[in-house]
Protein backbone atom coordinates (compact mmCIF):
# COMPACT_ATOMS: atom_id res chain seq x y z
CA UNK A 1 0.00 0.00 0.00
CA UNK A 2 3.05 2.39 0.33
CA UNK A 3 4.35 2.25 -2.73
CA UNK A 4 1.28 2.18 -4.43
CA UNK A 5 0.31 5.98 -2.81
CA UNK A 6 4.01 7.00 -3.47
CA UNK A 7 3.25 6.30 -7.35
CA UNK A 8 0.08 7.73 -6.84
CA UNK A 9 1.03 11.28 -5.89
CA UNK A 10 3.06 12.02 -8.82
CA UNK A 11 0.00 11.58 -11.29
CA UNK A 12 -1.34 13.98 -8.97
CA UNK A 13 0.57 16.76 -9.50
CA UNK A 14 1.86 16.21 -12.95
CA UNK A 15 -1.63 18.55 -14.20
CA UNK A 16 -0.18 21.59 -11.73
CA UNK A 17 3.09 21.53 -13.18
CA UNK A 18 1.89 21.63 -16.29
CA UNK A 19 0.07 24.14 -15.58
CA UNK A 20 2.97 26.27 -13.87
CA UNK A 21 5.51 25.73 -17.14
CA UNK A 22 2.97 26.85 -19.49
CA UNK A 23 1.78 29.68 -18.05
CA UNK A 24 2.96 33.28 -19.28
CA UNK A 25 3.62 36.20 -18.16
CA UNK A 26 1.35 38.57 -16.87
CA UNK A 27 -0.50 40.69 -19.56
CA UNK A 28 -1.71 44.38 -19.54
CA UNK A 29 -4.70 43.54 -18.12
CA UNK A 30 -3.27 41.72 -15.03
CA UNK A 31 -0.03 43.63 -14.12
CA UNK A 32 0.68 47.43 -13.95
CA UNK A 33 4.42 47.39 -13.79
CA UNK A 34 5.76 43.88 -13.76
CA UNK A 35 8.02 41.93 -16.30
CA UNK A 36 4.88 41.19 -18.60
CA UNK A 37 4.42 45.20 -18.39
CA UNK A 38 7.72 45.57 -20.61
CA UNK A 39 6.38 43.26 -23.41
CA UNK A 40 2.87 44.63 -23.88
CA UNK A 41 2.25 46.37 -27.27
CA UNK A 42 3.69 45.39 -30.69
CA UNK A 43 7.38 46.14 -31.22
CA UNK A 44 7.81 49.50 -33.52
CA UNK A 45 9.99 47.55 -35.83
CA UNK A 46 7.34 44.93 -36.70
CA UNK A 47 4.84 48.16 -37.10
CA UNK A 48 6.37 50.36 -39.66
CA UNK A 49 2.21 51.89 -40.28
CA UNK A 50 0.86 52.23 -36.53
CA UNK A 51 -1.86 50.23 -37.20
CA UNK A 52 -1.51 47.22 -34.46
CA UNK A 53 -1.57 47.52 -31.17
CA UNK A 54 0.49 49.90 -28.61
CA UNK A 55 3.67 50.04 -28.45
CA UNK A 56 5.98 47.17 -26.59
CA UNK A 57 9.49 47.19 -25.37
CA UNK A 58 13.02 46.80 -27.39
CA UNK A 59 14.71 44.56 -24.94
CA UNK A 60 16.93 42.33 -26.99
CA UNK A 61 20.30 42.84 -28.19
CA UNK A 62 19.22 42.57 -31.94
CA UNK A 63 16.11 45.04 -31.62
CA UNK A 64 18.04 47.61 -29.84
CA UNK A 65 20.97 47.64 -32.54
CA UNK A 66 17.96 47.46 -35.58
CA UNK A 67 16.54 50.43 -33.50
CA UNK A 68 19.75 52.33 -34.04
CA UNK A 69 19.50 51.34 -37.11
CA UNK A 70 16.01 53.23 -37.86
CA UNK A 71 17.83 56.15 -36.00
CA UNK A 72 20.85 56.38 -37.97
CA UNK A 73 19.10 57.03 -41.14
CA UNK A 74 17.62 59.92 -39.82
CA UNK A 75 18.70 63.77 -41.14
CA UNK A 76 19.20 66.34 -38.43
CA UNK A 77 18.77 70.33 -38.14
CA UNK A 78 18.47 72.52 -36.48
CA UNK A 79 15.00 74.10 -35.35
CA UNK A 80 13.72 76.52 -37.42
CA UNK A 81 11.05 78.73 -36.06
CA UNK A 82 7.87 78.66 -34.16
CA UNK A 83 6.37 81.80 -35.53
CA UNK A 84 3.03 81.14 -37.78
CA UNK A 85 2.18 77.65 -35.84
CA UNK A 86 -1.20 76.71 -34.44
CA UNK A 87 -3.10 73.62 -34.04
CA UNK A 88 -5.38 74.55 -36.46
CA UNK A 89 -3.05 74.62 -39.37
CA UNK A 90 -3.30 70.82 -39.28
CA UNK A 91 -6.70 70.65 -39.28
CA UNK A 92 -9.48 70.05 -36.47
CA UNK A 93 -8.45 67.78 -34.19
CA UNK A 94 -9.13 63.77 -35.07
CA UNK A 95 -10.54 64.13 -38.49
CA UNK A 96 -11.65 61.27 -40.12
CA UNK A 97 -11.22 63.05 -43.60
CA UNK A 98 -8.17 62.28 -44.18
CA UNK A 99 -6.15 61.19 -47.39
CA UNK A 100 -3.29 58.68 -47.10
CA UNK A 101 -3.37 57.27 -43.73
CA UNK A 102 -4.61 53.87 -43.14
CA UNK A 103 -7.83 54.87 -40.89
CA UNK A 104 -8.98 58.04 -42.68
CA UNK A 105 -12.56 57.77 -44.22
CA UNK A 106 -13.41 54.74 -42.08
CA UNK A 107 -16.50 56.58 -40.66
CA UNK A 108 -14.85 56.86 -37.31
CA UNK A 109 -12.65 60.09 -35.69
CA UNK A 110 -8.88 59.26 -35.36
CA UNK A 111 -9.03 59.90 -31.71
CA UNK A 112 -11.87 56.85 -31.31
CA UNK A 113 -9.84 54.51 -33.68
CA UNK A 114 -6.70 54.80 -31.50
CA UNK A 115 -8.40 54.16 -28.48
CA UNK A 116 -9.99 50.76 -30.01
CA UNK A 117 -6.85 49.95 -31.38
CA UNK A 118 -4.68 50.11 -28.07
CA UNK A 119 -7.40 48.78 -25.80
CA UNK A 120 -8.96 45.96 -24.92
CA UNK A 121 -12.59 44.67 -23.39
CA UNK A 122 -13.96 48.25 -25.13
CA UNK A 123 -17.20 49.44 -24.86
CA UNK A 124 -18.79 51.68 -27.24
CA UNK A 125 -21.60 54.31 -26.97
CA UNK A 126 -25.17 52.49 -27.61
CA UNK A 127 -25.73 52.26 -31.34
CA UNK A 128 -22.33 53.48 -32.22
CA UNK A 129 -19.92 51.30 -33.93
CA UNK A 130 -17.28 54.21 -33.13
CA UNK A 131 -17.37 55.60 -30.19
CA UNK A 132 -15.42 54.44 -26.96
CA UNK A 133 -17.02 54.81 -23.36
CA UNK A 134 -15.10 52.41 -21.99
CA UNK A 135 -11.96 50.08 -21.73
CA UNK A 136 -8.84 48.96 -20.12
CA UNK A 137 -5.38 50.08 -21.43
CA UNK A 138 -1.96 49.51 -21.18
CA UNK A 139 -0.11 52.87 -20.92
CA UNK A 140 3.55 52.59 -22.52
CA UNK A 141 4.79 55.37 -21.21
CA UNK A 142 4.11 54.58 -17.26
CA UNK A 143 4.48 51.04 -17.14
CA UNK A 144 0.72 50.93 -16.01
CA UNK A 145 -2.71 49.45 -16.55
CA UNK A 146 -5.35 51.70 -16.60
CA UNK A 147 -9.27 51.62 -16.57
CA UNK A 148 -10.54 54.18 -18.68
CA UNK A 149 -13.76 55.65 -19.19
CA UNK A 150 -15.30 58.26 -21.04
CA UNK A 151 -15.99 60.26 -18.11
CA UNK A 152 -12.50 60.79 -17.25
CA UNK A 153 -11.61 61.12 -20.89
CA UNK A 154 -7.95 63.36 -20.18
CA UNK A 155 -6.32 60.37 -18.13
CA UNK A 156 -6.03 58.96 -21.46
CA UNK A 157 -4.70 61.22 -24.35
CA UNK A 158 -3.66 60.59 -27.64
CA UNK A 159 0.21 61.89 -27.72
CA UNK A 160 1.34 63.20 -31.25
CA UNK A 161 4.77 60.95 -30.83
CA UNK A 162 6.70 63.74 -33.13
CA UNK A 163 4.82 66.65 -31.83
CA UNK A 164 2.63 69.10 -34.69
CA UNK A 165 4.76 72.17 -33.51
CA UNK A 166 7.98 70.16 -33.49
CA UNK A 167 7.07 69.29 -37.01
CA UNK A 168 6.07 72.69 -37.91
CA UNK A 169 9.41 74.12 -36.88
CA UNK A 170 11.46 71.32 -38.78
CA UNK A 171 9.50 71.77 -42.41
CA UNK A 172 6.00 71.14 -42.23
CA UNK A 173 5.05 74.68 -41.96
CA UNK A 174 6.47 74.38 -45.90
CA UNK A 175 3.65 71.80 -46.54
CA UNK A 176 0.69 71.93 -48.10
CA UNK A 177 -2.45 71.60 -45.42
CA UNK A 178 -3.76 68.42 -46.59
CA UNK A 179 -0.14 66.60 -45.79
CA UNK A 180 -0.31 68.27 -42.05
CA UNK A 181 -3.88 67.05 -41.30
CA UNK A 182 -2.08 63.66 -42.56
CA UNK A 183 0.57 63.76 -40.45
CA UNK A 184 -1.71 64.75 -37.16
CA UNK A 185 -3.99 61.47 -37.80
CA UNK A 186 -1.63 59.05 -39.30
CA UNK A 187 -1.31 56.34 -36.49
CA UNK A 188 2.21 55.74 -37.17
CA UNK A 189 2.38 59.51 -35.22
CA UNK A 190 -0.12 58.51 -32.57
CA UNK A 191 0.14 56.70 -29.25
CA UNK A 192 -2.66 56.64 -26.29
CA UNK A 193 -1.23 57.85 -23.09
CA UNK A 194 -0.65 58.64 -19.61
CA UNK A 195 -2.62 62.18 -20.07
CA UNK A 196 0.32 63.62 -17.21
CA UNK A 197 3.14 62.28 -19.63
CA UNK A 198 1.45 63.98 -22.63
CA UNK A 199 1.00 67.14 -20.76
CA UNK A 200 4.67 67.49 -19.51
CA UNK A 201 6.14 66.66 -23.21
CA UNK A 202 4.33 69.57 -24.33
CA UNK A 203 6.27 69.88 -28.01
CA UNK A 204 9.92 68.25 -26.53
CA UNK A 205 12.09 66.33 -29.00
CA UNK A 206 13.89 63.52 -27.25
CA UNK A 207 16.74 65.63 -25.98
CA UNK A 208 14.58 67.25 -23.28
CA UNK A 209 11.35 64.70 -23.06
CA UNK A 210 11.21 61.36 -22.55
CA UNK A 211 8.85 58.44 -21.14
CA UNK A 212 8.71 57.88 -17.62
CA UNK A 213 9.29 54.34 -17.82
CA UNK A 214 12.62 53.67 -19.35
CA UNK A 215 12.26 50.33 -20.49
CA UNK A 216 9.65 52.25 -23.68
CA UNK A 217 12.21 54.38 -24.17
CA UNK A 218 14.19 52.62 -26.79
CA UNK A 219 10.94 51.97 -28.53
CA UNK A 220 9.68 55.52 -28.37
CA UNK A 221 12.98 56.90 -30.14
CA UNK A 222 12.46 54.38 -32.73
CA UNK A 223 8.56 55.22 -33.14
CA UNK A 224 9.74 59.14 -33.37
CA UNK A 225 12.15 57.69 -35.93
CA UNK A 226 9.87 56.31 -38.27
CA UNK A 227 7.82 59.59 -38.32
CA UNK A 228 10.88 61.51 -39.09
CA UNK A 229 11.67 59.14 -42.33
CA UNK A 230 8.11 58.59 -43.57
CA UNK A 231 7.58 62.38 -43.89
CA UNK A 232 11.24 63.58 -44.51
CA UNK A 233 11.62 65.89 -41.60
CA UNK A 234 14.67 66.19 -39.84
CA UNK A 235 15.23 66.00 -35.97
CA UNK A 236 17.99 68.07 -34.19
CA UNK A 237 21.33 67.05 -33.73
CA UNK A 238 20.73 67.04 -30.01
CA UNK A 239 17.33 65.27 -30.37
CA UNK A 240 19.69 62.81 -32.70
CA UNK A 241 22.32 62.03 -29.61
CA UNK A 242 19.64 61.53 -27.39
CA UNK A 243 17.44 58.78 -29.61
CA UNK A 244 20.96 56.93 -30.36
CA UNK A 245 21.37 56.77 -26.25
CA UNK A 246 17.95 55.26 -25.78
CA UNK A 247 19.28 52.38 -27.61
CA UNK A 248 22.69 51.89 -26.50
Amino acid sequence: MRARRTAVLPALLLPLLLTACTSGPAGPGSSGSGSGAAASGTSPLQNPDGTRPGLGALTSAADRKAGRDVVGRVRTAEAGSRSGYDRDQFGPAWTDNVDGTPLGHNDCDTRNDLLARDGRAVQRKAGSACTVTAMTIFDPYTGRTVQWTKTQASKIQIDHVMPLSYDWQQGASRWDKAKRVRIANDPLNLVPADGSQNASKGDSGPAAWLPADPRIRCAYVVRFAQVSLKYDLPVTPADKKAMLQQCA
